[in-house]
Order: C-alpha cells, then sequence, then structure tokens
C-alpha cells in the first residue's frame, strides 16, 4: 500500500483496491480513501472479484491490475485494459527506485490467445491496448 501511495503521488492517477470483506463484520460493502487510495471491501459472502467485476460493467476505460485469468477477460470484454500483475510490479519497482529507465513492455505469455489473425509482424490489438496502458502507467 505505500509503495501504491508514494506511486499516486508521483503520477496523480486515480488507484482503487479492492480486498475480501467476507470475513469481516459488516454485512455492506465498505469503502474508504486511505492515503489518497480509494479501498473497498466487499460485503460479507462476497468475493473481491464480484466488485471488481461490477466496476468493470458500469466503467469503460478501467486499467485492472490483476492475473486472474476471469478477471482480465472481463475488462477486455468491457472496453478496459487488463495489465498483469507481474508487468505492473515491474513497474512500480523501476518508479520507485528512482532510476525511471523503462524498458519496453513484456508480453505476458498467459493472457493472449496463440490463435491470431492478420499481419504476423503486427502486435495485436490487445497487445497495442496493453503498450499504451503501459506508457501511460
Amino acid at each position: 500500500m505505500e509503495q501504491l501511495r508514494f506511486y499516486r503521488e508521483r503520477k496523480g492517477h486515480e488507484i482503487t483496491v479492492v480486498f475480501d470483506g467476507w470475513g469481516g463484520s459488516s454485512h455492506l460493502e465498505s469503502r474508504s480513501v486511505l492515503g489518497g487510495l480509494n479501498v473497498i471491501y466487499s460485503r460479507i459472502g462476497e468475493k473481491a472479484d464480484a466488485v471488481i467485476k461490477r466496476m468493470l460493467e458500469k466503467e469503460s476505460g478501467i486499467i485492472l491490475v490483476s492475473s486472474d485469468r476471469e478477471l482480465q477477460n472481463a475488462a477486455w470484454a468491457h472496453g478496459s485494459v487488463a495489465v498483469s500483475s507481474a508487468l505492473f510490479t515491474k513497474k512500480l519497482f523501476l518508479f520507485s527506485d528512482g532510476s525511471g529507465a523503462e524498458g519496453e513492455p513484456e508480453e505476458d505469455d498467459d493472457s493472449f490467445s496463440t490463435r491470431r489473425t492478420g499481419n504476423p509482424r503486427q502486435p495485436s490489438k490487445r497487445q497495442k491496448a496493453l503498450e499504451r496502458a503501459l506508457k501511460g502507467l
């Protein structure tokens, strides 16, 4: 959370972190702001994934950071971009390192289908969207 707060302060992005709240004592979804980060706890009996899917359905253009295949597919289906946790972590550590050196984003083999159509020398639409999102992060 500290690294995300530092990142948010420097970059100015709105960041929402969603946690499972099913073990808590509230029957309602709870929201708060901690250090500039929007924090959401799901209600009892509900997983954070369900909250994230609702958010994706309501608003497009979200950059979702998750390695969960089902959430990634939901993001792409609703006009948002899914970035794997590993790619974002690399970006976060490069940023917090202070070096500012950013290489080309590596393709996450697990997040793209092996079935390809079109020019094999051109990146897919998803890869282009992912690259744009990573540049903006």
